[in-house]
């Protein structure tokens, strides 16, 4: 073979491929860092937003059965031969709020919609825990279709419990639905779950942190009070509410963060008043806040 064609042959020598696979390695860990850090921003935006929707959801749900606490219907004159106004019997008092006709009672820190004791297996309830406030909101309505019972009441519950998923113990937000039964014929009824409308411990929405419903009169002055019983709203009080603050506090599925928070920088969850806490582990945590008018009491 000619010589001179072999020193036109070109190529790459050891050194040259060893450089080009570093480059290149160096190239392909620079793009999954990058890759890795926009997709990390991307589930945490995700996140947020499914927090922050999740919250919107029951915030619109219970601002809804809030304006409606208190609602009374008069049917006026009519040709069928009803009352003008409910004959419904009127249980006052937030003694047994499960049992009371009040239009709107807040119980502070209790869990469960029948109480039951912090820290007992039933409940699985930390005693250290100030999760949830627990909100009974009653009101009227009436079915001309019904001549048994025309006259309707109804009484919403939201309240928090507590779920054991493997090691993750956490809270989640329920809902009941009840109706009070009396005829016509009747003096007296009872809360029943048997109707068209009513559901027993429906979940609502998990991984709840703190529910908070704090009530304001006219001269926004908050009417929670403390007695013997616990922190309840005092009956005089039942009547005066024209607002309710509420603040809903959700913690994501999946860890958040890449590293726990230190004891002495801990990540704070802000409540309406004095009621915050402190978390260290990687969770993200969020809060929705709103205030909502009473419409048919505090007047």
């Amino acid at each position: 073979m000619n010589k001179n064609k072999l020193k036109n042959i070109a190529g790459l020598t050891l050194v040259e491929m060893m450089i080009g696979v570093i480059i290149t390695t160096i190239i392909m860990a620079a793009m999954y860092t990058t890759y890795s850090v926009v997709n990390k921003t991307y589930s945490q935006v995700t996140d947020r937003a499914k927090i922050s929707r999740s919250g919107r959801d029951i915030i619109e749900m219970l601002m809804r059965d809030v304006r409606m606490s208190g609602f009374t219907y008069f049917l006026g004159i009519n040709n069928n031969s009803y009352p003008t106004e409910t004959y419904l019997e009127f249980i006052g008092g937030n003694v047994a709020p499960d049992v009371s006709h009040d239009p709107l009672i807040i119980i502070k820190n209790e869990l469960d919609y029948l109480k039951v004791a912090p820290g007992t297996a039933t409940s699985q309830h930390n005693i250290n825990d100030m999760c949830c406030d627990k909100l009974h909101i009653v009101f009227d309505d009436f079915d001309q279709h019904d001549a048994t019972q025309p006259y309707r009441r109804f009484k919403v519950t939201y309240y928090a419990k507590a779920i054991t998923d493997g090691a993750d113990q956490r809270y989640a937000v329920y809902k009941t639905k009840e109706s009070w039964k009396q005829s016509l014929s009747s003096s007296s009824g009872s809360w029943v779950t048997d109707c068209r409308e009513c559901y027993v411990e429906q979940l609502i929405r998990d991984h709840i942190v703190d529910m908070e419903f704090i009530p304001f009169d006219q001269e926004g002055r908050i009417l929670l009070n403390s007695n013997s019983a616990g922190d309840k709203m005092d009956v005089m009080n039942l009547y005066k509410i024209t607002s309710v603050d509420i603040r809903l506090t959700f913690r994501s599925h999946k860890e958040f963060y890449r590293t726990d928070a230190g004891a002495a920088r801990p990540r704070t969850v802000k409540g309406l008043g004095d009621r915050s806490r402190d978390y260290q582990d990687k969770f993200l945590r969020d809060s929705v806040v709103v205030t909502v008018h009473t419409r048919n009491i505090g007047t």
